[in-house]
């Protein structure tokens, strides 16, 4: 009764159980932020209904796809209730670090291991497709580890963009994220379950070497590079000491052609994820290397994140749930440090000398202000250039025929 005197759902009683804490996150409908229950902690995603304002069933469409999931590798969810100005989704909080963060801690990491990790994924995989789910956002970021204990399994998260297909339905939409995303998806011909495996494959290809197969910075160049039949390439350098069965796992799933690409119950059967083949070569070095050319990226997105967190608690309506400064990352300026100090060769890092001299963390501190203004510039111009780019590719793109298959 009171809830209905305040214009609240009946729902909104279970909120009161919740403590909330830091912000973990933010995206285009709201944000993620940490809570204390008589449970333990969880992760509790708020969405501003205003920003879903007549797409309330895209809401409601991934809380039913998450009820339905019950699987060791894919993130557990717990409920949901409503407010009348927002959606709250209840799930597992990992607090493992993400996939190559993870990695990076380890002495030592394998082909062997590498197989071994897929494989989970996979498992995941082979689970959403049997139940007709389509992820559409498998990337590095979206593997957590639950706990930070060195057995800790390994969990697909973030399920904003999945789909819960009918029997025969294609999907049209532009979804999932730059490099990850298959051909067909960028190209807007119709896809389904084999997006997933293609952007396993990516994940493969990057997990074994350290970089992408695909680097293109524009979306029609993006999709010319992943149509070539010649790609992936397996440069010597870095692929002399991997097994021909990973390779060949790789291509299969980096197929152009969706209709090739083996299903997740095939590539389960691959003989590669056995680990038999595979070789004892280390491949830290590789992947260390390519977790530090991110970090500068992770300083830039954590600003990003705070300009998202600020925007968004402009829109709040309750106080006690407004994001403040201590919900923002503080590790933003560290983490431009850090790579600053491992790449201060990088020409896209230039520092202006007219400034004048400073010392210890007074310097790294102005360093890295500095690379953050610069780069969040350069990334805006690279973001209107490729909207730019988008918008000729769809224009040069919309009179083919949608029955036409791919080249």
């Amino acid at each position: 009764m009171m809830n209905k005197l305040h214009g609240q759902p009946d729902s909104y009683d279970k909120k009161s159980k919740y403590r909330f804490g830091k912000t973990l996150g933010a995206g285009t409908y709201g944000i993620v932020r940490e809570a204390d229950c008589p449970e333990g902690k969880v992760a509790v995603k708020i969405i501003l209904k205003k920003n879903v304002k007549g797409n309330e069933q895209m809401v409601y469409d991934e809380m039913e796809l998450l009820q339905r999931m019950k699987h060791p590798h894919v993130v557990k969810f717990y409920e949901w209730f409503e407010s009348k100005d927002k959606y709250y989704i209840v799930t597992e909080l990992a607090t493992g670090g993400e996939l190559f963060d993870r990695i990076c801690e380890r002495g030592k990491f394998t082909e062997k291991d590498a197989a071994e990790t897929i494989h989970q994924v996979l498992d995941a995989v082979n689970y959403l497709h049997k139940n007709n789910v389509v992820h559409r956002d498998l990337k590095p970021e979206n593997l957590l580890y639950v706990t930070k204990e060195p057995h800790s399994s390994l969990v697909l998260a973030d399920f904003g963009i999945a789909k819960m297909l009918d029997s025969h339905e294609v999907l049209t939409t532009m979804a999932g994220s730059f490099g990850y995303a298959a051909p067909e998806v960028m190209l807007k011909k119709g896809h389904g379950k084999p997006v997933d495996m293609w952007s396993l494959g990516v994940i493969t290809y990057t997990l074994l070497c350290g970089y992408s197969p695909f680097r293109s910075e524009n979306l029609t160049d993006l999709v010319e590079e992943c149509k070539n039949p010649h790609n992936p390439v397996f440069h010597t350098r870095y692929w002399s000491d991997v097994s021909d069965d990973a390779k060949d796992f790789i291509k299969s799933l980096l197929c152009p052609d969706p209709r090739l690409r083996p299903s997740s119950e095939q590539a389960l059967k691959h003989s590669w994820l056995s680990g038999k083949n595979a070789s004892d070569h280390d491949l830290l070095p590789e992947i260390r290397a390519y977790v530090a050319k991110a970090r500068l990226r992770r300083g830039i997105e954590m600003v990003k994140l705070a300009n998202r967190i600020e925007a968004i608690k402009r829109q709040e309506d309750e106080e006690d749930e407004s994001p403040g400064e201590a919900d923002v990352p503080a590790n933003a300026m560290g983490a431009a440090g850090e790579a600053l100090a491992a790449h201060k060769n990088s020409k896209g890092l230039t520092v202006p000398t007219d400034q004048p001299p400073a010392t210890g963390r007074q310097r790294l501190s102005n360093i890295a202000k500095s690379a953050i203004f610069r780069e969040v510039v350069l990334a805006k111009v690279r973001e209107m250039k490729r909207a730019e780019e988008e918008a000729k590719f769809k224009e040069k793109t919309s009179s083919l025929g949608s029955g036409k298959s791919m080249p």
